[in-house]
């Protein structure tokens, strides 16, 4: 669902890839070399890779398992043999058989969600204690590449922190039983503390309650819906697999004198509530140099946004966007291929939707027909997708209880990762 990447050049792929819109980082690291080759058996999607191909892997996974499907042996080799030995990922590695060396371009956004996707499908992998060994690998070197705030930049090596590669990793390690609050940096700063820099206040008048990507060059921190709608799964302890919340309520914006990550959170999901309002979708700007500059309907942002107001029990705010979806994705998800098809998964699930009758689209068929055909749908497992979350849910249903003692009323329902 919702998430931002690269070099310049890359972060502009992965954009119309992936359908999100955030802001370029300061500092441009080089981008991969597009890949010429074909992709590797296991894959999912036939387009080039280099840019998302993790990335789309691991989307297929999860939604795959939230709707009771077991991804193909196969295919979970395919992503267990794109991870370094230090336990990164790179968006996409061409030779993996090539070991990684100092010039493999890391991917944070990438090796999170690679985390969470595997963490997904552990139980039911052909090798347990091999998929457990390589999650806890990328955990090891995610916190090695932790910024001294709590937070992560795309990619590692002294980049400033951003909102949405840092709620990627959030919402990762809680999907697979750490508890983000517990993830220090050298100084002692958690996630929680890096996004609180990034929370646009309710006095703002163009962006109250939403995220930024990054503070502009002024220090100025300007609305970002994708890295809003990041940020309010993350601030919830949740991730791109979230299911709808109770009780539902009506999400309102509210500055307090010591701000909490889990107000931050119902702040974003009122801006992007108020901001579906208006044409029941979210809207891309124009891509740097294009000839065109009106604004075009976002359709990979629209869904992640909808996981997350469904993830601070906002479905009723959520539903006509993914109404609007339903009628108006079709083209964009065959188009963009395995990563899209798994969004609209997540967001019909996360709403109480049949992703099999989702407008005209079986979306599930559509995206298990892009790969190696997925194992049979488990009932039992479908029952329990959410299971890759739960060492985390305990110690956020304490917080939630005392949140609610406060009037804020929200508890958290339980979602590669």
């Amino acid at each position: 669902m919702n998430t931002v990447r690269r070099g310049a050049a890359a972060l502009a792929a992965a954009a119309v890839v992936l359908g999100t819109g955030a802001a370029l980082p300061a500092a441009a690291a080089p981008s991969p070399t597009p890949s010429t080759g074909a992709p590797a058996p296991g894959l999912y999607g036939t387009k080039d890779p280099t840019y998302d191909g993790v990335w789309r892997q691991s989307l297929a996974f999860l939604a795959q398992r939230g709707t009771g499907f077991q991804p193909a042996d196969q295919a979970v080799d395919w992503l267990l043999g794109q991870q370094c030995a230090d336990g990164s990922f790179s968006s996409y590695r061409a030779d993996a058989t090539k070991p990684c060396d100092a010039k493999t371009l890391r991917d944070t956004n990438a090796t999170a969600l690679a985390v969470q996707a595997l963490g997904a499908v552990r139980r039911q992998a052909a090798d347990p204690e091999k998929v457990d060994k390589a999650v806890k690998a990328g955990h090891a070197w995610l916190r090695s590449v932790q910024n001294k705030d709590g937070g992560w930049g795309y990619t590692p090596g002294g980049g400033p922190s951003d909102a949405n590669s840092t709620s990627v990793i959030a919402g990762a390690l809680a999907a697979t039983g750490v508890r983000p609050g517990s993830f220090t940096s050298a100084e002692g700063r958690t996630p929680y503390d890096a996004l609180l820099t990034f929370a646009v206040p309710c006095s703002d008048k163009d962006g109250a309650g939403a995220f930024a990507y990054q503070p502009d060059k002024t220090g100025k921190l300007l609305a970002n819906a994708d890295a809003t709608a990041a940020a309010t799964l993350a601030g919830l302890g949740k991730s791109v697999v979230s299911t709808k919340a109770s009780p539902e309520q009506a999400p309102a914006c509210q500055d307090l004198a010591k701000p909490t990550v889990e107000r931050a959170a119902l702040n974003g999901a009122s801006y992007l509530a108020k901001t579906l309002a208006k044409t029941g979708h979210l809207t891309a700007p124009p891509m740097p140099g294009a000839t065109d500059t009106t604004e075009k309907p976002d359709i990979g942002n629209t869904a992640d946004a909808v996981v997350a107001l469904a993830a601070a029990g906002a479905t009723k705010e959520a539903q006509p966007a993914i109404e609007w979806l339903e009628k108006n994705s079709a083209a964009w998800a065959k188009e963009s291929g395995p990563a899209a098809y798994a969004q609209l998964i997540l967001a019909a699930r996360a709403t109480e939707n049949d992703p099999r009758e989702f407008g005209t689209a079986d979306l599930v068929e559509q995206l298990n027909a892009l790969g190696p055909a997925p194992k049979s749908p488990d009932t039992s497992a479908a029952a329990t997708s959410d299971d890759e979350e739960s060492g985390f849910d305990i110690w956020w249903i304490i917080g939630i209880g005392m949140v609610v003692g406060v009037g804020i009323g929200f508890l958290v329902s339980g979602r590669k990762k």
